[in-house]
């Protein structure tokens, strides 16, 4: 079998295709395209009322880029809701060699010194490829996940794709688009040239659609 190298990684989610793992314990990883594909409008984005205390009141500090593999490896952990992920150790290596490149990310949320949530993806051109998400607080991993949004509007980013559409993500708009509708809408936004702030300054509000 191929090795499975960070350029090659690219050059599947450019084509639209990413990889998984079975379990976190499984060393070979497999190539999903599924049919349906799930995204977050960014210009359609909601924020449920219940976020906006939390978000307004300041409870986490934001944070980006600051603990990248950390983040991934919280997110590969099993909890009591989710016994088992598709995070493997061959999938962190080539995210954290994307992250030396510059092109993966991780927004953070963190409290009283401590990491309680958070998100990773993938950036390239004017898409994003979040992957996956953690919270040990609550609201930990919501907050992270405006924050986010707020960053891809200020960057000028056109697509954030999910992957899949889970209830957690659809209280914020996700979606589902057929395999073709989404081929189109990556190819557009590849060619943009979108910027990732790591500023943890940027306001929540700019994720309002």
């Amino acid at each position: 079998m191929r090795p499975l190298t960070s350029d090659l990684l690219l050059r599947a989610y450019a084509s639209g295709i990413f990889p998984m793992a079975r379990s976190r314990d499984e060393n070979r990883l497999y190539w999903i395209d599924p049919e349906r594909r799930g995204i977050l409008p960014l210009d359609a984005f909601h924020i449920p009322k219940s976020l906006r205390k939390p978000l307004r009141g300041g409870r986490f500090e934001i944070r980006c880029d600051t603990a990248f593999e950390t983040v991934m490896r919280a997110c590969g952990e099993a909890t009591a809701d989710r016994p088992e992920t598709w995070i493997n150790d061959q999938i962190v290596r080539l995210f954290v060699e994307l992250f030396e490149l510059g092109l993966a990310h991780s927004v953070e949320t963190w409290r009283d010194g401590e990491l309680v949530g958070g998100l990773y993806g993938l950036a390239l051109g004017g898409a994003f490829f979040g992957e996956s998400m953690f919270s040990r607080r609550t609201d930990a991993s919501k907050v992270a996940l405006v924050h986010l949004v707020a960053r891809l509007r200020h960057g000028g980013f056109r697509l954030l794709d999910t992957q899949f559409v889970t209830d957690h993500l659809k209280q914020f708009g996700a979606r589902e688009i057929p395999r073709a509708e989404y081929q189109e809408r990556l190819a557009d936004a590849l060619d943009e040239q979108a910027r990732f702030d790591r500023d943890g300054s940027i306001p929540w509000e700019l994720a309002l659609g």
